[in-house]
């Protein structure tokens, strides 16, 4: 029993280094074993994997210092994110589609989505699928692509085919900087794409972000303020409103 465990263990690290992630589903039939028996072993190897959203990463994906470490970034200004959040949170809406964009903001978004309400919820980012896989009246839709540890997020053709096929009623875009003039920017030029598209689609577009990202303009420019119904802070609605 040891033996074959030591074998899987180390048949599922080469397949995670090779392909950077692996869903659940696909490591199973991969070590011919039930879903179960692989968490049951990525949880024996926290040192080796991580767990999110149905994805199985290497550890130090997670835990690395990367460009734009996401443990960091959760961290900052976390009370302006969540207020922020439960502004943004009146615009969820029963049998309805959202879109939650990527990084550490409108991760507090998921939490606040009622328990009672049948949701369609489309994200690409781990940390927030995470979240949404706790939600027992949400249906969540994963956008596949090219796996970007810097942000834990998807990006590629794959996503932006699956999107061309929803209808989505509300999208929550976040941005690493907003300027006035300049519109809103991120760090991340994988990201862009998406929230491109997902502007293009979705019915209303809201962009929450705290306040500390007003003012401040980042390298990859997405979206004029006009394409926002609303930009959200901490303050509420009142604040930089695009029109």
């Amino acid at each position: 029993m040891t033996n074959r465990k030591t074998k899987r263990i180390a048949t599922l690290a080469d397949a995670v280094t090779a392909r950077r992630v692996l869903h659940l589903k696909e490591a199973a039939a991969l070590l011919g074993v039930s879903e179960m028996t692989v968490r049951r072993d990525i949880a024996d190897n926290p040192g080796l994997f991580g767990y999110l959203g149905g994805h199985i990463v290497s550890a130090a994906d997670i835990e690395g210092d990367a460009p734009y470490e996401l443990a960091r970034a959760a961290d900052s200004h976390a009370a302006a994110k969540r207020n922020a959040c439960a502004h943004a949170a009146r615009h969820i809406r029963p049998e309805e589609t959202i879109f939650i964009d990527c990084g550490t903001t409108l991760e507090y978004l998921v939490d606040l989505i009622p328990e009672n309400y049948p949701v369609t919820a489309v994200c690409y980012s781990m940390n927030t699928a995470e979240r949404l896989t706790r939600k027992p009246n949400v249906r969540m839709v994963m956008l596949g692509g090219v796996y970007y540890p810097s942000s834990a997020s998807f990006s590629g053709g794959a996503g932006l085919e699956t999107l061309e096929q929803l209808g989505i009623n509300v999208a929550f875009l976040s941005a690493a900087g907003v300027d006035r003039a300049r519109g809103a920017s991120c760090v991340h030029f994988h990201e862009v794409p998406v929230k491109r598209k997902v502007i293009s689609l979705a019915r209303e577009n809201y962009l929450v972000v705290d306040k500390s990202k007003i003012g401040k303009l980042k390298p990859a420019f997405f979206a004029p303020m006009e394409a926002f119904r609303s930009v959200i802070t901490e303050d509420g609605e009142s604040a930089l409103r695009a029109n």
